[in-house]
């Protein structure tokens, strides 16, 4: 006959070996409540002595707090938010918090699921990286804070959510990205990618108003970092060099297609991961030249990129200090410390490297 399995301490044992009464137990075990040193210790000790594991369901029902958070990001795949979900998931881990990750793909429709799906499990907090635009429809995420669940957006923020944020300064690092190939003397500068308009070429109005008003907050941003600089140099954007439609990195090298070559582009500013591998790609299948034919300025910088010949100047961006910074202003939130809401913002940090080289003022 098969041997039976030894039965788990019960909370009844534990109390009788503490010598304590089975609610002060329960309090102590719970993490609930209030109980004298003394008694926590005996608890303690012959839990840890019968072997005792803590009913992680029942301790939520009774405390109503589930030691979770959830975490939605666009896309897991995407070193950007490995680098942001590092920065969380260390600073929730060092507090005793588990953590349920979520990708959406930059779907509004799963945003909405996962955002339920959270909820449904009590996470005590949420941090977002909101799928849609500016103007997206955040009816969960509403409905997710208005039910007491504190919320945290990182990366893009919606307009008119009541919720903390944390985002990295993208109109400045583009701006400051843009002047330096300006200075650098070149004119015929893409931007890959733009705010995905839906026009096929559209106007610098139609640009800076998806910009402003629809468009993911990060992307908006860089395009208006971008514009900044060529107003601050008296020079004109030409919108055949800023990317729209979609955004993916077969976009970039389609994009690239049209933009090279004679009176074309003399830099790209690669405001993705995708985009510059599928910058450099494009620009090896033409036989160009990094950075004697075609200069490069990347987004998001990447170990790589710093051992590539030529290394990459690059906008490094503090994508685990983004997380850090989430994970603790939830915490706050969680044990209602928090003044609200906030919106913190992170500089990020240009590395000038070997991809650029300097040319003759508007020529190549």
């Amino acid at each position: 006959m098969p041997s039976q399995e030894p039965s788990k301490p019960t909370l009844s044992e534990v109390s009788e070996r503490a010598g304590v009464g089975r609610s002060s137990a329960a309090r102590v075990l719970g993490g609930y409540g209030s109980v004298s040193a003394y008694t926590r210790d005996r608890v303690l000790a012959a839990a840890a002595e019968l072997g005792y594991e803590t009913n992680e369901l029942a301790r939520s029902m009774s405390t109503g707090v589930t030691k979770t958070i959830g975490v939605i990001v666009a896309d897991l795949a995407n070193p950007y938010f490995a680098g942001v979900l590092r920065g969380v998931s260390d600073t929730t881990r060092a507090a005793g918090y588990g953590t349920i990750v979520i990708s959406t793909d930059e779907d509004q429709k799963r945003e909405d699921e996962a955002v339920r799906l959270l909820t449904a499990k009590r996470v005590d907090g949420i941090i977002v990286a909101p799928a849609g635009g500016r103007q997206a429809d955040a009816s969960a995420l509403r409905s997710a804070i208005e039910r007491g669940t504190p919320l945290v957006q990182i990366d893009r923020t919606v307009d008119g959510l009541d919720a903390d944020a944390v985002v990295l300064d993208n109109r400045d690092a583009a701006r400051e990205a843009t002047d330096y190939l300006l200075a650098a003397g070149h004119r015929r500068i893409a931007l890959a990618w733009g705010p995905a308009v839906p026009t096929e070429q559209a106007s610098v109005a139609d640009l800076a108003l998806a910009a402003r008003t629809t468009e993911i907050t990060s992307v908006g941003e860089r395009y208006l970092g971008y514009a900044d600089a060529f107003a601050d140099a008296g020079v004109a954007v030409d919108p055949l060099l800023v990317m729209t439609g979609e955004q993916t990195a077969e976009g970039v090298r389609d994009f690239l297609a049209g933009v090279l070559g004679t009176d074309g582009a003399t830099a790209v500013i690669a405001t993705e991961q995708d985009a510059v591998i599928a910058s450099l790609g494009e620009a090896r299948a033409r036989g160009l030249r990094i950075p004697q034919d075609l200069s490069i300025v990347s987004f998001d910088d990447s170990p790589w990129a710093e051992v590539h010949e030529p290394a990459i100047t690059t906008v490094r961006q503090p994508l685990r200090a983004l997380g850090e910074n989430a994970a603790n202003l939830l915490l706050a939130r969680i044990a209602g410390e928090a003044p609200g809401p906030t919106v913190t913002h992170l500089s990020s940090e240009f590395v000038d490297r070997a991809s650029v080289r300097r040319v003759k003022r508007g020529g190549r």
